[in-house]
């Protein structure tokens, strides 16, 4: 892209901004003379760039030539909330369950074909040789929470991630298999948690359960990571009895 077109997009992004702002200031709908006063614009440039906004559903056509701040704002919105509000919901119980097994716990949001560390409870002995740095992110197939995200798709979106990525390895342990992997997947959503067994990281292995919000949507994950001759599998069910917990905090009735 060359610096004038990286320029022209700043601009677009600026102004669509703009218009944003315009509409969240009034409560009412507003036509597009309105818009394109408060925000500078010339009326025909407001009104294409509310087109593509309309298409995108950030911004509804209540009739020809009316807007409002559209439905997708509101959806979008509820995601941030529930994503900030995760962390500190969920980093007592990280505690009490890294206290409890004196390993790293990890809270775990997805993007993408990635998941993303976003918390982290630690003491000395568990950062020995696991260090899940927060914001460290990796593929979902080598994870064990990724494999509980890929559970609650099913088994067509997986066969979709496996063929988008390749399932690239990552140690020897990597699942690279479709069929492997469909698997596991089957297993962490009959079970309600999932294992990394030494496929992200030689030597670490993990597992990791599903955390739901009030309409039983998985938003987050929770895991335990340990070097592989001291992580007991047995922990299973305490990872997922610390995810269910969080769950209901935050509205979850199972």
């Amino acid at each position: 892209m060359s610096a004038t077109e990286s320029k022209s997009s700043i601009q677009v992004i600026d102004r669509m901004m703009n218009l944003l702002d315009a509409l969240a200031d009034h409560p009412d709908p507003m036509n597009l003379k309105q818009l394109a006063h408060l925000t500078g614009l010339h009326p025909s440039s407001a009104h294409r760039i509310l087109n593509v906004m309309v298409e995108k559903h950030i911004v509804d056509r209540i009739e020809p030539g009316t807007y409002c701040l559209g439905i997708k704002l509101l959806a979008l919105g509820d995601l941030v909330k529930s994503r900030i509000n995760i962390r500190k919901i969920a980093l007592p119980f990280m505690q009490a369950l890294n206290a409890e097994l004196g390993e790293t716990v990890n809270l775990i949001l997805r993007q993408g074909d990635e998941v993303v560390y976003v918390e982290r409870t630690s003491t000395e002995r568990s950062m020995m040789r696991v260090v899940q740095l927060v914001g460290a992110r990796a593929p979902i197939h080598i994870t064990a929470v990724g494999k509980i995200f890929l559970a609650e798709e099913g088994p067509h979106a997986c066969e979709e991630y496996a063929n988008r990525t390749g399932l690239p390895a990552y140690t020897n342990h990597t699942i690279t298999d479709f069929e492997r992997l469909c698997k596991a997947v089957q297993q962490a959503k009959k079970q309600g948690y999932a294992f990394d067994d030494e496929e992200a990281e030689k030597g670490v292995c993990c597992i990791g359960a599903g955390i739901y919000d009030a309409d039983h949507h998985i938003i987050a994950g929770l895991s335990v990571s340990a070097p592989t001759d001291r992580l007991n599998k047995k922990w299973a069910t305490r990872v997922k009895q610390a995810a269910d917990e969080i769950s209901r905090t935050m509205g979850c009735r199972y």
